[in-house]
């Protein structure tokens, strides 16, 4: 009898996001993003980036917000973005294989498509993952 011979291939996924006062939505997009991978890493906005991106100081700081990540589980990293605004150095020094995108982060595909196009960045897929209850699961909506 012959052996069968498997090759396993380990995705890794990075996700982005502000992750701010975490609830049901942030969870769904951290666990269908998840469910692409062997390894999910997942960068967490710095403050100043999170007030420029949603025009206010968001309520936990950023330390916080990452606790609140690691602590899901879904996470096989959780990281800072970048310092420097759009450098996506965290991307060179995870090189994902997959970035999943929620469904409200169509400038960042956007930029992160123009930059794989004219070779700034490697080539990866990219995915939006479909909402989840955003009638009632939105962090603007829990800070009113």
């Amino acid at each position: 009898m012959k052996a069968a011979c498997v090759t396993i291939i380990s995705m890794k996924i990075m996700v982005f996001g502000v992750f701010d006062l975490l609830h049901p939505g942030h969870l769904y997009f951290l666990y269908h993003a998840h469910l692409r991978g062997e390894e999910l890493v997942a960068v967490v906005a710095r403050d100043k980036a999170a007030k420029k991106l949603k025009g206010r100081v968001p309520a936990w700081s950023e330390r916080k917000r990452m606790r609140a990540v690691q602590d899901t589980g879904l996470a096989t990293k959780v990281v800072l973005g970048d310092l420097k605004e759009g450098s996506y150095a965290v991307i060179e020094k995870y090189r994902p294989d997959i970035i999943c995108l929620g469904y409200d982060q169509k400038s960042l595909g956007s930029d992160l498509r123009s930059k794989m196009r004219s070779n700034a960045l490697p080539r990866m897929t990219l995915y939006i993952l479909k909402p989840h209850k955003t009638d009632l699961f939105r962090t603007s909506k829990l800070r009113a």
